[in-house]
């Protein structure tokens, strides 16, 4: 039974949807606004973050004592690597200055905090901060891949990683709301910090998303 966990999920969940509309760039993408080059900067990026992320995920299972937190953060691990291959067409498709990018500070600060939580958070708080954040990530992606697709002509090898990120995993959240139960039943899971991790999850993600908003404006 996992009717706490899910209760506590939506708790953080309604506390932060109010912000979730304050990426700024995801809207340019769907209007068509944004210029073309962004997506060399989107994909340069997240090839970064994907690399450091999939190395997180299998520190944070490998250092989880409970079974369904392993499970969780060894399940996100794969995906984190495949998401990384399919980034190899968009930056094909996105031009020749890909080449160029060099990381951005605004945008890799998601990954380092990711990285602090391997080394720091404790394992059923983390699984509850970092699926909180999922679905709005999985809305920004679906919406990307619609603009990609309506605006700027990319075809699906191109728009693979959002699609990817955009799909409805349940087994993911089943593993999620187990791990969440596991420390509330052990009396480990400390709700303000898991809503502490959640809030600086979301922080960093529109970081990502709008300091690349500020340096290509619509």
């Amino acid at each position: 039974m996992t009717r706490q966990a899910r209760e506590l999920l939506d708790q953080i969940q309604s506390e932060l949807a109010s912000r979730d509309d304050d990426n700024r760039l995801v809207p340019l993408i769907t209007a068509g606004r944004a210029p073309r080059r962004v997506f060399a900067a989107l994909a340069a990026e997240e090839k970064r973050i994907t690399l450091s992320d999939w190395r997180s995920f299998h520190a944070l299972a490998a250092r989880a004592d409970e079974p369904n937190a392993r499970t969780f953060f060894g399940g996100l691990a794969p995906g984190e690597q495949r998401a990384n291959l399919m980034l190899d067409a968009l930056i094909a498709a996105a031009g020749p200055d890909h080449g160029e990018e060099r990381p951005r500070a605004g945008c890799q600060a998601y990954p380092a905090y990711v990285a602090w939580l391997a080394l720091n958070g404790e394992s059923s708080a983390a699984v509850a901060g970092i699926f909180a954040n999922f679905s709005a990530f999985g809305r920004y992606c679906a919406d990307v891949a619609a603009g990609m697709r309506e605006h700027y002509g990319f075809d699906d090898v191109a728009c693979a990683f959002f699609d990817f990120f955009a799909a409805d995993v349940p087994e993911i959240e089943e593993q999620a709301l187990a791990a969440i139960q596991a420390g509330i039943d052990a009396h480990r899971l400390d709700v303000h910090e898991a809503l502490l991790y959640a809030r600086l999850f979301q922080s960093y993600e529109l970081q990502f998303w709008n300091t690349l908003a500020d340096e290509f404006p619509g």
